[in-house]
């Protein structure tokens, strides 16, 4: 009798869930799932037959795919196309900070070579010689290079692609691997048009007109799908990045999506709602594992192992924004104001800080979870004892993701407001630890 009660509590809180399940994934678009329809779809079905052990197992296995997933992108283009100065801002790096590619007129590169993300260790852009710099034949050069081990290439140029370029990209094809061409240097082209051709200066004209010129070529090359991206590796949130970065969304493996997202820089307002959407699915899949065996109620208060696990979120949170306390100070250098005054406009560094002599952590925490319930009409899964993390996660996530839009438009604010009497470091005066380092006179 009890067996069969226990049987149906598992089937009626199972068919929550998956009806919760169903309700969340569904407003997320395809490029920018982190788990697979597949693996949606198991999960749904176990919830829905009240399997919740093996449900629960499916997403510990969807989350350490996820968390564990390496990327491992190539970039590969003929002397002085701007390969390095492109990784380096897919690094969120200056030319002349610790650890960059090093940027030149002159091939630096004879060997592939490999550059981490300085905060995302599993990414690894490498940076490959051009194959005009070696005397290999396509297939030859990949596999010199280790084709295999790259999840895509991006093929780098800064005029005309040439016969060189076609030649890789259709044994890239060949080998069943994805590849992408980017123009750089498109801003030097406008730049140089605006003044020559004053009157003249069509700008969406004349990136339509660089366009076609690059994929009618590439074509008379036989390669028939050609995808270009014209880009600015100085100012990615111009031109056809954003294509970019929605184009290979939606063609890596879903799992990889997330690291790829976490990655960029904060460069518009659509890379960052992805950053967070990213994180969303994260957080709530990882509630749903925590509490689709719990029968513990939702409690009114907040304990010290929540604190502390709280304030990982929240630091991992500012590290994917860049909105960390290192961050900052570059930041803070860089605009020339101090980092108080930075932080005086965000409101994430003072998120668990006690700003009221009648209101403890504690308090101040829970009154966080009824803002956000108020604001998204409750807990999306009431049967589950997560409930009161989940609203925290959530409303310290909105809150960076918040501070990260107001950035985008810090030279706005900052306009004109440099602090008399403080003195400012060269941007690539920088510690160890990527921080400003004070200068004695």
């Amino acid at each position: 009798m009890g067996q069969s009660s226990s049987s149906t509590v598992s089937h009626t809180k199972g068919g929550d869930l998956a009806s919760s399940f169903d309700k969340f994934f569904k407003d997320f678009k395809v490029e920018s799932k982190i788990i697979s329809q597949e693996t949606i779809e198991s999960i749904r079905s176990r919830l829905k037959e009240g399997d919740l052990p093996s449900a629960v197992s499916a997403i510990g296995d969807a989350l350490r795919e996820i968390d564990n997933a390496p990327l491992s992108i190539a970039v590969t283009g003929e002397s002085g196309t701007g390969k390095s100065t492109f990784i380096n801002a897919l690094r969120c790096m200056g030319a002349e900070e610790d650890g960059a590619a090093p940027t030149g007129p002159i091939e630096t590169t004879f060997e592939r070579t490999p550059y981490k993300h300085p905060k995302f260790p599993n990414v690894t852009l490498w940076d490959l010689p051009g194959i005009g710099t070696t005397n290999f034949q396509p297939h030859d050069y990949l596999e010199k290079m280790k084709f295999r081990e790259y999840d895509f290439f991006i093929i780098i140029s800064a005029t005309r692609f040439k016969i060189n370029d076609a030649q890789l990209a259709v044994a890239i094809k060949k080998m069943k691997k994805n590849f992408y061409f980017v123009r750089t240097k498109v801003d030097s082209d406008l730049y140089n048009l605006r003044r020559s051709q004053p009157n003249k200066f069509n700008e969406h004209e004349i990136l339509q007109r660089i366009r076609n010129d690059c994929v009618t070529r590439l074509q008379k090359a036989n390669v028939s799908d050609a995808q270009v991206f014209l880009v600015s590796s100085f100012d990615l949130a111009c031109y056809d990045f954003q294509n970019l970065e929605t184009t290979l969304l939606r063609e890596l493996p879903a799992h990889k999506r997330h690291i790829f997202m976490q990655n960029l820089p904060n460069i518009t307002e659509v890379t960052i709602d992805r950053k967070r959407d990213s994180l969303k699915q994260k957080v709530w899949l990882e509630a749903l594992k925590a509490g689709a065996l719990a029968t513990v109620p939702f409690m009114g208060y907040i304990s010290d192992n929540d604190v502390e696990t709280l304030k990982d979120t929240l630091t991992l949170y500012r590290v994917y924004f860049g909105l960390d306390d290192a961050s900052l100070k570059i930041m803070a250098n860089d605009l020339h104001v101090s980092v108080e005054k930075l932080m005086a406009n965000l409101k994430c560094p003072h998120l668990l800080s006690i700003e009221k002599d009648d209101e403890s952590l504690g308090e101040k925490l829970l009154r966080y979870v009824e803002i956000f319930c108020s604001v998204s009409g409750g807990p999306i899964a009431a049967a589950l004892y997560y409930s009161k993390i989940y609203s925290l996660q959530n409303y310290f996530l909105e809150t960076v993701v918040s501070d990260a839009k107001v950035l985008l438009k810090k030279e706005e604010i900052f306009k004109d407001s440099e602090d008399p009497g403080q003195t400012y470091l060269p941007q690539d005066v920088r510690n160890e630890n990527g921080e400003s380092e004070a200068v004695s006179a």
